[in-house]
């Protein structure tokens, strides 16, 4: 997916993206791309090219994400998102990135197609964290591996994806609470 560099990378899912009326994502270790802020956007991708040895199209990667972001404004899309607590203290870039970064996530949760939820680090839990999906409406799954994507589009599979979701969202918290971390790991960047 990499091979002709990180922009060709994001744009190759935008068609995806596009089509997709209900998207949910679940993320245990960075906050998912939809919702990044450019700066934060910039470290992530940033810190994949150099780890994986890529040619240095990060600036154009970045671009093709920030548009991509616009679909969030299509009031007939709904969109999901799930965050580990420990994503909102994961530092991938300066205090300054991660604090622009945290204040976006509290404008979202006042977006009406979007529900943000996170999830305690004290939240009882019979499943584990696992490793970050996001589902396209019911019919594909997208799953990130340290060296490689997966694309899950078999519907028994789909189907224990979205119950993970629902699993996990139900372990969630969201608004005033939400909010409450978020400024909490805002206060802890000091």
């Amino acid at each position: 997916m990499e091979r002709a560099g990180l922009r060709a990378a994001q744009e190759s899912v935008r068609p995806l993206f596009e089509r997709t009326e209900r998207f949910r994502s679940y993320s245990p270790t960075i906050i998912s791309g939809m919702i990044q802020t450019r700066a934060y956007t910039t470290a992530v991708l940033r810190n994949t090219q150099r780890r994986r040895g890529l040619a240095d199209d990060v600036d154009a990667a970045v671009e093709v994400r920030m548009l991509r972001q616009q679909l969030l404004n299509t009031q007939e899309k709904t969109f999901a998102f799930l965050l580990e607590e420990q994503v909102l203290g994961t530092r991938i870039a300066d205090d300054d990135v991660m604090t622009g970064q945290l204040a976006h996530l509290l404008t979202l949760l006042a977006v009406p197609n979007i529900r943000l939820g996170i999830i305690p680090s004290s939240a009882r839990r019979e499943r584990q964290p696992t490793e970050g999906f996001w589902i396209y409406d019911t019919a594909q799954v997208s799953v990130e591996l340290v060296g490689a994507y997966l694309t899950v589009t078999q519907p028994r599979e789909v189907s224990l994806y979205e119950q993970a979701f629902a699993e996990l969202s139900a372990l969630a918290v969201y608004g005033a609470s939400a909010r409450n971390l978020i400024a909490r790991a805002v206060q802890a960047l000091g």
